[in-house]
């Protein structure tokens, strides 16, 4: 997500005030488990931000999707691996996250206290924790077939530049849709064996990409001021009161998208009753949404979650009630 940043009264840009607990984060969760671990583990584990996992399983989605709706009900290991693939990778990508962003979190009350903007952890240390953690990605990925593995090393471009896209674009969110889209490719692709239906892959791989910028503008609502101190760009910002608007219509390509994609796997209208709970979730975000009320902003962003559970029912009854896409 893109990176939330709260500055406590008295702290500025170049001088900070007394940093927030590192633990106790709006969006944390399972605080006390992580609390319990020795405070050199603990480090460790809030640098990977194991405290909040709603990060992984909007990273494990997709994957999910392209799975099902390719027709691979049956892969359940595949659907395993591709789980502890997102967990240690969407741990990766925060570790290197605040490797590249050390400088600015530094500059930021609630951020400085990062293990390591703090220095409680060193660089060389996060760089070994960040090898680690690939190696478990990689261990997934050696349990695909190659096509699958070459789409997946395909992400590793895109990942390793989102961190400097705040910095440049107005649009960093749409960048981590690319990214939090990509395992929507590798699922599929692993499940597919006669490259059919590509377009209905296109079509759910932008869906997924508009989902993300508009659960991700969301997220970014909590800090619009705080960002725009910082220098910090995102699509929050870009669309300034339009932002409810905005987030309706990447909802609404998102659906269309999907639709489109479930059209191209089953032309009967089935596929529309299936993505119909999706369609109604996600409407119900954009109209309980309070721009102002950080709570109400955080469990919208949550619900995704279970946006996400609703899309694979969906993806699954679409994509394995023919006889698969191959048929």
């Amino acid at each position: 997500m893109t990176r939330r940043r709260r500055w406590i009264k008295g702290g500025s840009v170049n001088k900070p005030a007394v940093p927030c607990d590192p633990e106790i984060v709006p969006d944390s969760e399972h605080r006390s488990l992580i609390a319990r671990l020795p405070a050199r583990w603990r480090d460790f584990a809030l640098l990977a931000r194991f405290d909040r996992p709603i990060g992984w399983w909007l990273l494990f989605w997709p994957c999910v999707w392209g799975v099902m709706l390719a027709g691979g009900e049956q892969q359940w290991q595949l659907v395993l691996w591709l789980l502890a693939g997102a967990i240690a990778m969407r741990g990766a990508g925060c570790v290197y996250n605040d490797i590249v962003d050390a400088d600015l979190d530094r500059k930021v009350a609630r951020t400085a206290s990062r293990p390591v903007a703090s220095g409680r952890v060193r660089r060389s240390a996060a760089w070994a924790w960040l090898l680690a953690l690939c190696g478990v990605g990689l261990l997934v990925l050696l349990q695909l077939r190659w096509q699958a593995q070459a789409v997946a090393l395909a992400s590793i471009a895109p990942v390793a530049a989102y961190p400097f896209m705040k910095r440049i674009t107005w649009w960093p969110q749409a960048w981590l849709g690319l990214v939090f889209s990509w395992g929507a490719l590798v699922g599929w692709v692993e499940v597919d064996t006669c490259d059919g239906h590509l377009g209905a892959l296109a079509a759910l791989y932008l869906g997924s990409i508009a989902w993300v910028i508009g659960y991700d503008t969301i997220y970014a609502l909590q800090d619009r001021e705080d960002d725009a101190l910082v220098g910090i760009r995102s699509s929050a910002l870009a669309m300034g009161a339009r932002v409810t608007g905005g987030v309706a219509g990447f909802y609404a390509v998102a659906v269309l998208m999907w639709g489109l994609a479930f059209w191209m796997i089953r032309a009967d209208w089935l596929a529309f009753v299936a993505l119909a709970p999706m369609a109604v979730h996600l409407a119900g975000q954009v109209v309980t949404l309070r721009q102002g009320d950080g709570e109400n902003v955080l469990a919208r962003f949550r619900s995704n979650r279970d946006a996400g559970l609703l899309m694979a029912l969906a993806c699954w009854v679409v994509g394995n009630g023919g006889g698969g896409i191959c048929s």
